[in-house]
C-alpha cells in the first residue's frame, strides 16, 4: 500500500510540475478579441490580462459614446473567452478531459 501511495505522490508531483510549466507558457501567449467587425480589438495574454486596446477612429462618434463603450466591453469579453479556451486547450494536453475530469470542485 505504501509503495502505491509513493507512486501516486510521484505522479502528483510530476503533474504539478507540468501544470506550472504550462501556466508559464500560457502566460506568454496572446489572443485577440474583436467587436464591431474588428473596429475594436483587444489583446490579452493567457492569464486573461488585457495588454492592448485598439479602436478604429471611424467608430468614435461623440454623439454615440454608448456604442463605443459596448464595443469595448464586447471585445474584452471576446478576448477573455479566447484566453479561457487557450487555457482549457493547453491543460487538455496534460489532463485529458480538462481540469474538470479530476473531480476536484472548483477546477472544472
Amino acid at each position: 500500500m505504501a509503495k502505491g501511495f509513493g507512486n501516486m505522490m510521484k505522479q502528483a508531483q510530476k503533474l504539478q510540475k507540468q501544470m506550472l510549466e504550462m501556466q508559464e507558457e500560457i502566460a506568454k501567449k496572446t489572443v485577440e478579441g474583436t467587436a464591431g467587425g474588428g473596429m475594436v480589438r483587444v489583446i490579452a495574454n493567457g492569464n486573461q490580462d488585457i495588454l492592448d486596446l485598439k479602436i478604429d477612429p471611424e467608430v468614435v462618434d461623440p454623439e454615440d459614446l454608448e456604442l463605443l463603450e459596448d464595443l469595448i466591453v464586447a471585445a474584452i469579453a471576446n478576448a477573455k473567452e479566447k484566453a479561457k479556451s487557450l487555457i482549457e486547450d493547453e491543460m487538455g494536453k496534460i489532463i485529458p478531459g480538462g481540469m474538470g475530469s479530476l473531480g476536484i470542485p472548483g477546477l472544472g
